[in-house]
């Protein structure tokens, strides 16, 4: 019977979260609250729900303080530098225009939310790609590249989804992954790369009247060169006569020094408006400073991290804004943030706590032990990482780490896999899953670029299939995700 209720409690779970009937929070409470008092939990389920709580204060205080450090920084102007060093880098090459986007992506998905990417990324590169008639697919699979792969740091939600399902240090999840973030992100860089030379083939067979016929990159970028290395030789968009540049290569200069002149007025009204009241140029040395000492110290893993972004976000704010009013504002303005993903962790408790309460996890189990062969056991772990790829792409991320990981861990235990190694694991379908038309980030994304998702999906699903199994493979290979 407990089987039965827990697959049952999961499977409504997963369709009321999946066809929006119910929020995620709600979805998280009323449940397994229902499901617990038929399984028998009466009045005892409230005791249940508070010893699970107590394991996830650390992370609800740790999403909290990191989205209010990181929304912070991105107020003050600390990307902004960044985002403007990255156009003037680019000149009018493809090639970089499209690696500089997963850069800034790639940075600016350091807090931890998908919109706030999403949206900046598009803000700053979207005219530079209309500007160059480069196709917005590419960016718009690009910016999903890199904000899924940076998706699995502590405060970005699916590794504290993890660690709190699990019930176990956020810590002990995320920093022995390190090593496969980075192969991702350079699996990320590479695809990047070639997918800007694709941009640049295409743009020089599609209008060679603009971009002229380069030989090499080095030409490519020289912005004349183009036409003085088809002087004489009679090339299209070159200059036969050797007369001054003309027609095409003059509009490749005027495009190359309009890039960062138009750069101020595509920002207004954005979260990068130039003129906005919360920049803090005079102290961008000092919040880069304190971010770098932030993440160092994160990383060094000496301080737990929830206290190391509280110190951090209060150090921000005092300096940044010394007025005690513009520091309440400021907590305003991210309230909305940290209201929703704080309540779902706090919600997850009672799904948790039902789950182990109850006995339900125990006995599912002890049911899935049965029915797989002894002999793949010791291997949950990579079982677990390449369902994780297709099953939190047509699920939430609620459903797959609070609804189907325990079980699998549980599963995992009985064959000596630890479960640090299964929420590892499960953190590698991340890149894929950011794809999922399930996520409303995604959907932005799309939106804001005019792109169809179809298109994406073509674009940018294998890709990320690719980035996830190469996260599996290096997480085997470095032992953070072992086998029984």
């Amino acid at each position: 019977m407990l089987v039965i209720l827990g697959f049952a409690m999961i499977a409504v779970f997963m369709v009321l979260i999946m066809t929006k009937k119910l929020t995620p929070v709600l979805a998280l409470i009323i449940v397994p609250t229902v499901f617990g008092l038929f399984a028998g939990a009466g009045l005892g389920i409230g005791d249940m729900v508070m010893d699970s709580m107590k394991s996830m204060t650390s992370t609800a205080a740790l999403l909290m303080f990191a989205i209010i450090y990181f929304g912070l920084m991105i107020d003050v102007g600390l990307f902004d530098p960044l985002v403007k060093f990255i156009l003037r880098k680019l000149g009018n090459d493809p090639a970089k225009v499209v690696l500089g986007t997963a850069i800034l992506a790639a940075a600016v998905s350091l807090d931890g939310d998908g919109s706030t990417t999403f949206i900046l990324t598009t803000a700053a590169m979207l005219p530079v790609y209309l500007r160059l008639k480069m196709s917005p697919v590419v960016l718009t699979c690009v910016a999903g590249l890199a904000n899924g792969t940076m998706n699995i740091l502590p405060w970005g939600g699916p590794t504290a989804r993890a660690a709190t399902a699990l019930k176990i240090d956020v810590n002990d999840v995320f920093v022995p992954m390190i090593p496969s973030l980075v192969a991702g992100l350079v699996v990320v860089f590479a695809f990047a790369w070639l997918l800007g030379l694709q941009e640049r083939n295409r743009l020089r067979a599609t209008a060679p009247e603009i971009w002229g016929v380069p030989d090499t990159a080095e030409e490519f970028d020289g912005g004349t060169s183009a036409a003085a290395s088809g002087a004489g030789r009679g090339r299209k968009g070159g200059n036969p006569g050797g007369a001054a540049p003309t027609g095409g290569s003059v509009a490749v200069l005027e495009r190359t020094e309009t890039l960062v002149d138009d750069h101020d007025s595509a920002m207004a009204d954005t979260a990068l408006d130039p003129n906005r009241s919360t920049l803090r140029p005079k102290l961008f040395w000092f919040n880069l400073a304190l971010t770098v000492a932030v993440m160092v110290v994160l990383v060094a893993n000496i301080i737990p991290l929830p206290f190391v972004f509280m110190v951090g976000a209060a150090i921000a704010l005092l300096v940044n804004f010394p007025k005690v009013k513009d520091q309440g504002a400021q907590l305003i303005a991210h309230a909305p943030s940290i209201v929703a993903v704080v309540s779902m962790v706090m919600a997850a408790a009672v799904l948790t706590g039902v789950l182990k309460g109850t006995g339900m996890v125990e006995a599912m189990s002890a049911w899935l032990v049965q029915i797989i062969p002894s002999s793949m056991g010791p291997f949950m772990a990579v079982i677990t990482g390449v369902l994780s790829i297709p099953m939190t792409f047509f699920m939430s991320n609620d459903a797959f780490y609070f609804g189907v990981l325990p079980v699998l861990s549980e599963t995992a235990a009985h064959y000596g896999v630890g479960a640090a190694d299964m929420a590892r694991a499960s953190i590698t379908g991340q890149p894929f899953h950011l794809q999922s038309p399930l996520v409303p980030a995604i959907l932005l994304l799309v939106s804001l670029a005019k792109v169809d998702l179809g298109d994406h999906h073509k674009k940018v699903l294998w890709r990320t299939a690719v980035i996830s199994l190469v996260m599996l493979g290096v997480g085997l290979l470095t032992g953070a995700i072992g086998i029984g």
